[in-house]
């Protein structure tokens, strides 16, 4: 089998998700695609004649980011009209699942060049989800194709299910609260120390002027305190009622004798926020013809199912199939990233591992610095490749949950 390099990874800072508010908000998820696509071509002086496809994730594909966004943002980014592209969703997971896809088409030996990213403005779908409602157009619940609950495989909301983990597993707030603290502390260090300059791009305005060049998410003044006197977010929320039934009914149908309490909240819990990414990848051949400097080579992938009802514990899974994949053990890995959905998903992942807390995102999480669904995978990929090469290690595991009770997983090895 080829082996598939690396060669750049890019992305957006991430902007404030809220209409109106965030400094990303005003413009079209086209625009943000459109930028990273453009800064791949340009910093590796890409003959956009010569990519074979582009990889898209964006994970709610209605009104403004419908319409294939990987095809028509790179014509929007200037590339060749031989570049082809194609835009798929895996809900959270997609960002990391474009990559997975890009690689396989490489490592096959069909394509070699491709690029793999995402793009979602939390920002856009909110306003969507809002005029739908505001419509009396039913909500499409995230994971389900259906209006109305699935009573034959249940699926709950994402931060009833990271309480509902929390209290099954015994994850108590103090321990959810500490780990939300740290990815602000390490937040914090990474981008006063620079550590993601490398990948980050500034997104411009229509007319030439800074729309954003800095991270607008972190709070850096959080406090325990802080964090301790805020009030849980989805207690009403597990008791809403759709299709005959509630998301508190859905979790207690597969585990009756479960009494949820609620210990997620805004600070614990991943931000709302606006972003893109994007990752080039190629054959050894294709980067020698073109000098371009491979920077990581994709070990292995896979792809993991979990209970839809919980929905959230897919990554612990995903993390032991890839590593078998790959013929590693955890203790090969020296940067892991886990998304932070919940506080709940990365302590998990964390014990259950049994993992140094040290080597687990290192520069911070979803909680202090946002998690645009769609981009997300890809951001954390090009995180980590930026770690590696500061840090002078070798390999990086990167897993997410998604909705439907999934998680894909990657590692990569730098060179």
């Amino acid at each position: 089998m080829a082996e598939a390099y690396i060669i750049d990874a890019v992305r957006t800072p991430r902007g404030v998700g809220k209409p109106g508010k965030g400094a990303l908000s005003h413009l079209h998820p086209q625009h943000l695609a459109a930028t990273v696509l453009g800064a791949i071509k340009d910093r590796n002086h890409l003959d956009t004649k010569t990519v074979d496809d582009i990889v898209w994730s964006t994970s709610s594909q209605n009104g403004k980011q419908g319409g294939d966004l990987g095809r028509m943002a790179a014509l929007s980014a200037g590339y060749d009209i031989a570049a082809s592209g194609t835009t798929l969703d895996r809900f959270c997971g997609g960002g990391i699942t474009s990559v997975n896809m890009a690689a396989a088409s490489v490592m096959s030996g069909m394509e070699d060049c491709v690029i793999a990213g995402g793009t979602e403005m939390m920002s856009y779908t909110t306003a969507y989800g809002a005029e739908q409602a505001n419509a009396g157009i039913a909500p499409r619940l995230m994971g389900s194709g259906h209006e109305a609950l699935d009573a034959l495989h249940p699926q709950s909301h994402q931060g009833v299910c990271g309480d509902a983990i929390a209290t099954m597993e015994g994850i108590d707030r103090q321990a959810l609260d500490g780990l939300a603290l740290v990815s602000q502390q390490r937040a914090d260090v990474a981008i006063k120390e620079g550590r993601f300059n490398k990948s980050v791009v500034p997104v411009m305005n229509p007319d030439g002027t800074v729309a954003l060049d800095r991270e607008e998410f972190p709070r850096p003044e959080t406090t325990a305190e802080g964090l301790a006197a805020l009030k849980p977010s989805f207690t009403g929320i597990a008791d809403f009622e759709i299709g005959g039934t509630t998301f508190r009914k859905q979790i207690n149908r597969r585990y009756p004798d479960l009494e949820i309490q609620h210990f997620h909240h805004a600070g614990n819990s991943s931000g709302v926020v606006d972003g893109a990414a994007a990752i080039l990848i190629t054959s050894p051949e294709y980067a020698k013809e073109h000098g371009l400097k491979p920077r990581a080579r994709v070990v292995a992938y896979c792809n993991q199912g979990d209970d839809p009802t919980l929905m959230l514990n897919a990554p612990v899974p995903a993390a032991k199939k890839v590593l078998a994949k790959a013929g590693l053990t955890k203790d090969d890995i020296d940067v892991w990233e886990i998304n932070e959905a919940f506080a709940v998903v990365a302590e998990k992942f964390i014990r259950d591992l049994d993992l140094d807390r040290a080597k687990v995102n290192i520069n911070g999480g979803a909680m202090a610095l946002g998690h645009p669904i769609g981009a997300t995978g890809s951001i954390l990929i090009g995180t980590a490749l930026d770690e590696l090469e500061r840090s002078g290690g070798r390999y990086g595991l990167v897993t997410m949950c998604a909705a439907g009770g999934m998680a894909p997983a990657i590692i990569i090895e730098r060179i």
